[in-house]
Order: structure tokens, then sequence, then C-alpha cells
């Protein structure tokens, strides 16, 4: 008998800084940033209202990798789709280290740290891991856009 599991995370923040792209020794592109999300609240007993801001390590690969690096931003708006991951290593010097990231297959810049849209467009702009479709516009790679049907007025909801 097959269990099935999920591990699905969908994040709408600020970047925390601006991505750090590099190249793996086979020459796959990584790019890593940093997204602030937060969330406030009114406690049952009518206190005073809190805020809680959460900040999660967001890895992206290959050609998302290199489009992240090149339109995102320190202090942009945007939705990172993918899963969690937790990795642990040893350091040279023997210490043992744990980190906790967000690794993306779906990217949409929501707007720039002007509060603008991306790309001067009215649009939100969205970009895929190659396997993935959207229903906005999708950015393929910077020089060139693709438009794509959008059936949002076809949702019964």
């Amino acid at each position: 008998m097959s269990v099935r599991s999920l591990n699905k995370v969908m994040l709408i923040g600020n970047l925390t800084r601006d991505p750090n792209l590099r190249y793996t020794p086979n020459s796959t592109a990584v790019a890593s940033f940093g997204i602030a999300t937060n969330r406030s609240w009114t406690p049952a007993d009518g206190g005073d209202k809190q805020e809680r801001v959460d900040f999660h390590n967001v890895v992206a690969w290959s050609k998302l990798a290199e489009i992240c690096g090149q339109l995102l931003h320190k202090g942009d708006k945007v939705y990172v789709e993918g899963r969690i991951q937790t990795r642990d290593w040893k350091t040279e010097a023997g210490e043992e280290r744990k980190v906790t990231e967000i690794v993306i297959d779906n990217m949409m810049l929501l707007s720039n740290k002007g509060g603008k849209f991306a790309e001067g467009d009215e649009e939100m702009g969205e970009v895929s891991a190659p396997a993935q479709k959207s229903n906005s516009k999708a950015v393929n790679t910077p020089a060139e856009a693709e438009e794509v049907e959008d059936v949002s007025d076809d949702i019964p909801f």
C-alpha cells in the first residue's frame, strides 16, 4: 500500500536581500535569497494587536535561478512556490550545521520595492521552472515573453 504525502510551500513576502547567483562546478545556476513574511493578530482575551515576522531562506535552480538573479532585488514583493527542505553538514572545523530552506519551482514578481509592477507592466510577471505552465504572463527568458491565455474569468468561484 502506497502512502501519499505532500510537501508544498507558498509564500508571499518581501526580499530581505538581493539574490546571490552562483554556479555549481558543472555550470548549473543556483540563486539564494531571503523572504520575510509577516502576520498580525489580536489575542482572544482582547489584548493589544500582536505582530510577527518570519524569515525564510529560498533557493532556485537552473534557468529559474538565473531569472531570479536578474529580476529580483531587495525589497521586492514576490510570490514563491516550492517545497521545504532541511540540509545538514559538517563544517571544516567539525561543527554540525543545519538549514531549512524553500526550494522553489515557481516565482511571481508582484511589485518592485517602489510598489510598481514588474517590467513597468500592468500585469504581474510570473516565472516558472521549465516543467511548469502558468495562466498569466510567463517569462521564459529575460529577453522574451510568451502570452498565455488568461482563464481567470472561467473559474467558478
